[in-house]
């Protein structure tokens, strides 16, 4: 009997795995589109720090990150636990959030003009030996901290829409899995992104030709990294959001379902249209949406700007 007994539990223990791992992959298949923004931010975010300080900096971020996800968590079960019909608006509001930070970062150039001063004002500061530069590093590293609990709150949230209807351990199980290996993987990225250009200097030094060359391309490669990061992170932001929102409004879930059946039935292409069309109408509804959000917030800002100054 006891033998029996604990074959049981293993089994269970064995299903409860199988399942935390499935819904595990589910979500970082989801919160992908939050990944690529999260890496290319953070990586950004560390820039203008002298080399040697790079690696720390990254690190008391990833620790701050670790901090953040350590609320994150707990509050994520609560509200699972406790009033689980705000799941869905809480999905529904980290999608829209998510286009419109995509659109947000389209239009950055054209939404704060004033902060292209702020950065060139910062460089200059950066290279005055009068800076304060452990003031400096603090500072970086407080933004860094706060734009990751924004980015870990969209990746906590899309995470327990995806475990919602599992039980509490497998959700706790699921959502620890994801907030540690978004952690561990995005900071451990950072770190090698913003060491490329070491590696690449270095590499520049040595007597081989060969190694040389390589360095070079890396030198090369390295900020075209960057901007492909950031350009796929947007791109992947959309699509995730817009997916979410396009399936939490029926009318609009139906259309593209019915896009995406249409496109199924065409003889030879059938196969591969019937993934891309559905997730280009998605990514469309995802810029509309953010296109909106942006223009209601950017209207509502200078309105109150206007009647504060009054």
């Amino acid at each position: 009997m006891a033998g029996a007994s604990l074959l049981a539990l293993l089994d269970d223990i064995a299903t409860l795995l199988d399942d935390v791992a499935a819904m595990t992959k589910v979500a970082a298949r989801k919160t992908a589109g939050v990944l690529g923004d999260d890496l290319a931010l953070n990586a950004e975010q560390v820039s203008g720090v002298r080399a040697e300080r790079e690696l720390p900096v990254v690190w008391a971020v990833a620790k701050g990150s670790l901090k953040n996800k350590a609320i994150l968590v707990p509050g994520a079960l609560a509200i699972s636990y406790f009033i689980p019909w705000l799941i869905m608006p809480l999905l529904m509001l980290g999608g829209l959030f998510l286009c419109f930070e995509g659109v947000e970062k389209l239009a950055h150039k054209y939404l704060h003009e004033d902060e292209e001063a702020e950065k060139a004002a910062l460089k200059a500061a950066f290279h005055d030996q009068q800076v304060d530069l452990v003031a400096f590093e603090e500072q970086k590293i407080k933004g860094a901290i706060r734009t990751d609990f924004i980015l870990s709150a969209e990746i906590i949230v899309i995470t327990l829409g995806t475990v919602a209807g599992a039980s509490l351990v497998t959700q706790f199980s699921v959502l620890v899995g994801i907030a540690l290996l978004i952690t561990i993987g995005v900071y451990g990225l950072v770190a090698g992104i913003v060491k490329l250009d070491d590696l690449g200097l270095y590499l520049t030094q040595q007597s081989s030709a060969f190694k040389k060359a390589v360095g070079e391309k890396i030198l090369v490669a390295a900020p075209w990294l960057m901007k492909t990061l950031a350009v796929v992170g947007t791109a992947a932001m959309f699509m995730v959001g817009g997916g979410i929102l396009s399936h939490g409004i029926a009318v609009v879930h139906h259309a593209i379902e019915a896009a995406g059946t249409y496109a199924a039935s065409i003889e030879g292409i059938g196969s591969v249209l019937s993934f891309l069309v559905p997730t280009l109408l998605e990514a469309l509804f995802g810029i509309a949406a953010g296109a909106v959000a942006v223009t209601l917030v950017t209207l509502g800002s200078k309105l109150f700007k206007r009647e504060a100054a009054h």
